[in-house]
């Protein structure tokens, strides 16, 4: 097994692995990104999503040959200095997680939206979160969320 490069949350690192190993395990288990969550195994519920080249992405069904030279971001990589990211606090603010399963998940996956779509609408929020599922129903309250951070960051 040759070593793959892999950018992640701004470190490069070199991994060994089976080329089919999901980035989700590569993660988890090799680097220990805890936040990360394995949900269903199957890419439909929104858990262990990240960003890749700032595109979310779920990385339980993102194999290992498909991501070498990419950037990836995981939840860990979003705050900075021990300050969490506009999208963290604007969670905490609005109390936008019950259980918070998929709350690194969400973020992440918001995060990515605001990098596309800086003031994005209601519409628009409700398509980049739709693929993650929230079985609390706190979903009011990560839009409003999504909402809060972006309003923060333009301004």
């Amino acid at each position: 097994m040759d070593p793959t490069q892999l950018t992640v949350n701004g470190t490069v690192y070199s991994v060994r692995a089976a080329t089919d190993t999901p980035l989700l395990y590569i993660l988890r288990n090799d680097l220990k990104l805890k936040g990360v969550k394995f949900g269903c195994g199957v890419g439909m519920c929104g858990a262990c999503t990240v960003m890749i080249d700032g595109l979310a992405a779920r990385s339980c069904d993102v194999p290992l040959w498909s991501i070498a030279g990419k950037t990836i971001i995981t939840i860990e990589g979003l705050a900075k200095a021990g300050v969490p990211h506009v999208l963290q606090q604007a969670f905490i603010d609005e109390q936008a997680a019950q259980c918070g399963y998929c709350t690194s998940g969400m973020i992440v996956a918001a995060a990515a939206l605001l990098q596309l779509h800086p003031r994005p609408d209601v519409r628009q929020i409700h398509i980049a979160l739709e693929q993650n599922l929230c079985r609390c129903g706190s979903h009011v309250r990560i839009v409003r969320a999504v909402q809060r951070a972006a309003d923060a960051l333009l301004s």
